[in-house]
């Protein structure tokens, strides 16, 4: 293919990143984001797949089968976790504002310079490699295009040029301002659309591979299953790889997803909002798994097709659509590939750049006004633009660096053996990031210690022994150890042999890295600056201003030097707006002697005003964005002229606070003690209201009962005392009327004096074991007079071979008699009325429990009114249309008897469809009966039924 083509699309590429990226930066100016929203983010944090994805994991899967998977599984398998720890971590970065993983971990442990500049040091020892993978992988992939496999002048020059694009991009949109946190929009939208053009233009490659030069998937594996050397990569452990290195894969690639920097710029930097990562945290993962569908039958279908050709496997991705004779397709898969490699040199170059500024340069040149106070107002206003600058001098220095390793080993070097080798060193920083955030106890000694330990055993164990292929150092390294010392083996120190040279790696480094730093954490004390940072990072979420409040500055500051120091990185304008903030924020910053900040930012003649302590925080805070946490110490300490608090004052005004918070939580636990206690006892005010409302109406219905066969004794009794000459017939039917009522009158007092036993647990029971045939028997020859009377039918179902029930024999006939003569009251008398009285037994499964069924065909009763029937005189309190037959107690002292057996009794019914009152009994006696427990149960197949007289 032409080179001119190639290139012209290449450049035609960029330009469109260019104004896509403008594009957003313009919108963002205008306050329009195009980036606020949680498919961009999740998009932006696909930079992970790179060339290693497009070009190398074709490669590896033709030489390794299902062991690419690993380096995706990983941060799939991660990514539910993601809303614990990597909220955590942007929550802590947008407060402390840090801006790289060498601002969170120098932070964390003191706002230690010297620690900053190590994790930065080993960040730029482990990623430049994995850029210049990625210029590789464009060079390589130009030379296949054009054919100009003439090849490596052809490659080198392609790789410069890139090179030269890609600082140029990097620079215009992602080093404009001297303010790190300031988010890049235009480079995250680029990225995000890089990320949807690769993915594309991979699957468009799959399916022509699939689909197009074979019949489909399973034409691919049968085939493939056919050659002996691919159908063993079929299998997890076919193609040689160890659980141990599985395990490691996984590891590695938990880690690169949270650590590497150009995820920490895309995933905590960049983020708008947290809730973002709700969304980020199934659709990413999607995102690895349609990526990587088709990379084991485009591995295949290039072993099958080129496989003889002496092809490097990483290359298959455009061979086989070139060797079709498809020169689009293959363009088209090309600008993929470019875009996969290009998003991860320019974000990792932003923030390896921001991290060599922040943590090299800038803690010596901020060390100057500290030396010099003569200059400190003139030097304040050179050296904001001092760290812009050096921030673009820094992308230079970064992709010349990975130009430089590419030339010199890179270019004989996989994708995929680069790309592991950089997230092993990445995978250093876990001990320190995770023991930082969940581990108030470690300390800077424990984590420089940890770190330099852990990047001294990567170096030795993985970066070493890529300097052997090239030939910069003799293989004898390898097979005898350095100086000859066979335990300094790079893949077997100490004499450990077993494990596969990652893992091996991978083992010693964290050997050493945790172990160090938990020991020396443990072994001594953290400084007062320490414990404040512990606190913040630790208790994100629960305490998120106390350490701020508390932890200020010694001495007095003159406000004007404070200004001047945020003038010379801020600007006018923000520095203004962020002091106005501060004054809104702390309304009671003003000393007795001196005036409010917003008079002191329209009148700059106090020159001996004396800056609130806490400005210093917030002014160190401000800073942190644009240099780091270690460099602002530095700067405000300058100014300051004094240093924190000392340690044990910090300890009292923490243990102080923690002591108003701990009788702040007391207070609040006791108020809501009282709280609910308020409630117990309004709800047991409404309760006893209620009962007394009860007792007045109980005593109201139980004077109206009385009051009414008395009268009509009284006035009977009257009627015969002044008639004596009435006639002998009425003489005794008055007689018997007032006989009548006085029976009535004692069933109504013995029924009340019935209830007041059962409620105030007073009545006995006589208990004997009673035959349920003989006492169903009994209550039917009670009501039969009744039922004759009206005409009724009764049908009895009693089960053969029911035990004995054990309970009082004249109570639960009293039961029956009451639920039989309420059906008969509620059934006509037109001879059309049914009454059904059932027994069943229980199963041997269940509680050995009896159930009487009482069922009529009456007018039923109506849904609302069942949970109450069983009430004292509710009949008497609810009788709006007619007075109904009874006292209105018979129901109520059913269900007391009922209870007092340990049953249950419930009515289900349906207007106009009659009533079924079901009583539950126990067969067995309660613990203190006198009844011998019945342990047999029969259940009856066919009940016998017979007729009521």
């Amino acid at each position: 293919m032409s080179k001119l083509l190639v290139i012209g699309f290449s450049l035609g590429y960029l330009a469109l990143l260019f104004g896509v990226a403008y594009a957003a930066e313009r919108r963002s100016v205008a306050r329009k984001s195009l980036v606020s929203n949680p498919y961009v983010y999740a998009l932006s944090m696909a930079v992970y797949c790179t060339a290693w994805t497009y070009y190398g994991s074709v490669g590896r899967a033709a030489h390794n089968g299902l062991e690419f998977v690993g380096i995706y599984l990983g941060p799939t398998l991660l990514a539910p976790a993601w809303w614990l720890v990597l909220r955590k971590i942007i929550r802590v970065c947008r407060q402390q504002r840090l801006t790289s993983i060498a601002d969170f971990i120098s932070a964390r442990y003191g706002k230690s310079a010297a620690l900053g500049a190590l994790v930065t040091g080993g960040c730029v020892l482990g990623i430049v490699p994995y850029i210049a993978l990625q210029i590789k992988a464009i060079a390589a992939s130009f030379v296949t295009m054009t054919g100009s496999g003439a090849g490596v002048g052809g490659a080198a020059a392609t790789a410069l040029y890139t090179t030269g694009l890609l600082a140029v991009f990097t620079i215009f949109f992602g080093v404009r301002s001297v303010e790190a946190t300031e988010r890049h929009e235009g480079i995250v939208l680029a990225v995000a659309v890089e990320s949807v053009l690769k993915l594309v233009a991979f699957l468009v490659l799959g399916l022509f591979v699939t689909f197009g030069l074979f019949a489909g998937f399973s034409d691919v594996f049968n085939q493939a299953a056919a050659v002996p050397a691919l159908r063993q990569l079929f299998t997890l452990r076919g193609s040689g790889t160890s659980g141990a290195e599985w395990f490691t894969l996984l590891v590695l690639s938990m880690s690169a997803i949270l650590l590497l920097p150009r995820q920490f710029q895309v995933s905590v930097v960049e983020n708008v909002d947290e809730n973002h990562l709700r969304k980020a945290m199934w659709l990413f993962p999607l995102y690895l798994i349609i990526i990587n569908l088709f990379v084991l039958p485009v591995a295949f279908g290039g072993m099958l097709r080129l496989g003889g050709q002496g092809l490097d496997a990483d290359t298959y991705v455009l061979a086989l659509p070139l060797a079709a004779g498809h020169a689009g397709l293959a363009l088209f898969t090309y600008l993929g590939g470019v875009s996969a490699a290009s998003s991860m040199i320019i974000v990792e170059t932003i923030a390896l750049s921001v991290m060599m500024s922040n943590h090299l340069l800038m803690p010596l040149l901020v060390r100057v006004p500290a030396a010099r106070p003569a200059l400190q107002t003139r030097w304040f206003a050179y050296l904001g633009q001092v760290a812009l600058e050096s921030r673009r001098l820094a992308v230079v220095v970064v992709l010349l660096l990975a130009y430089g390793y590419y030339m010199g080993v890179g270019k004989q070097l996989p994708l995929v053996n680069t790309g592991l080798v950089s997230f092993a060193a990445v995978a250093q920083f876990v001990p320190a990031v995770l023991g930082g955030l969940y581990w108030k106890g470690g300390t800077r000694r424990g984590a420089t210690a940890g770190l330099l330990a852990g990047f001294g055993v990567w170096f030795f164990t993985l970066v070493l022994p890529t300097l052997v292929g090239p030939g910069r150092l003799p293989a004898a390294v390898l097979t005898e150890g350095v100086g000859g010392v066979a335990w300094l083996r790079p893949f077997a120190l100490f004499g450990f042999e077993g494990l596969d040279y990652l893992s091996h790696g991978l083992f010693w480094s964290w050997f050493f890295n945790i172990g160090l730093y938990v020991g020396l954490s443990l072994a001594g004390r953290p400084s007062a600056l320490e414990l404040r940072q512990a606190d913040v990072f630790v208790d994100v979420f629960t305490r998120r201003s106390l350490a701020e409040e508390v932890a200020g500055w010694q001495g007095s500051t003159a406000f004007p030097d404070v200004r001047a120091l945020l003038l010379g990185f801020l600007g006018k304008k923000r520095t203004n707006q962020a002091l106005r903030a501060f004054a809104i924020r702390f309304p009671d910053a003003v000393l007795p002697e001196n005036p409010s900040l917003p008079q002191l930012l329209n009148s700059p003649g106090h020159q001996a005003s004396v800056a609130d302590p806490r400005l210093l925080t917030y002014a160190e805070k401000l800073l942190a964005g644009s240099l780091g946490p270690a460099s602002a110490r530095l700067l405000v300490a300058s100014v300051a002229g004094a240093e924190q608090i000392s340690y044990d004052n910090v300890v009292g005004i923490l243990r102080e606070s923690q002591q108003l918070l701990e009788a702040n939580r007391q207070l609040q636990k006791q108020s809501r003690q009282l709280q609910r206690l308020t409630d117990e006892l309004r709800g047991a005010y409404d309760q006893l209201q209620a009962l007394d409302q009860r007792k007045d109406e109980f005593l109201y219905t139980v004077t109206h009962e009385l009051r009414t066969p008395l009268t009509s004794i009284r006035a009977l009794a009257e009627i015969l005392a002044d008639n004596p000459e009435l006639e002998e017939a009425e003489r005794q039917r008055f007689q018997l009327t007032i006989a009548r009522e006085a029976e009535r009158l004692t069933r109504l007092i013995s029924l009340v004096l019935d209830l007041e036993k059962f409620e105030s647990g007073q009545a006995t029971l006589e208990r004997v074991a009673i035959p349920v045939p003989e006492l169903l028997d009994e209550a039917v020859d009670a009501v039969g007079q009744l039922l004759r009377d009206k005409h009724l039918t009764l049908t009895l179902a009693v089960p053969p071979g029911l035990p004995a029930l054990p309970g009082d024999r004249d109570r639960l006939m009293q039961v029956l008699v009451n639920l039989l003569s309420n059906a008969i009251k509620a059934c006509r008398a037109d001879g059309s009325g049914r009454i059904r009285l059932q027994v069943t037994g229980a199963a041997p499964s269940r509680p050995p429990v009896l159930t009487l069924t009482v069922a009529d065909n009456g007018k039923g009763i109506p849904l609302a009114e069942q949970e109450h029937i069983f009430e004292k005189f509710f009949q008497a309190r609810h009788q709006t249309t007619r007075k109904p037959e009874g006292t209105g107690l018979g129901l109520a002292i059913t269900k007391k008897i009922v209870e007092v057996h340990h049953g249950r009794l419930w009515v289900e019914s349906q207007p106009g469809q009659g009533a079924t009152f079901f009583v539950e009994l126990p067969l067995a006696a309660p613990e203190d009966s006198s009844i011998t427990e019945v342990t047999e149960i029969i259940q009856a197949a066919d009940p016998v039924e017979h007729q009521a007289p």
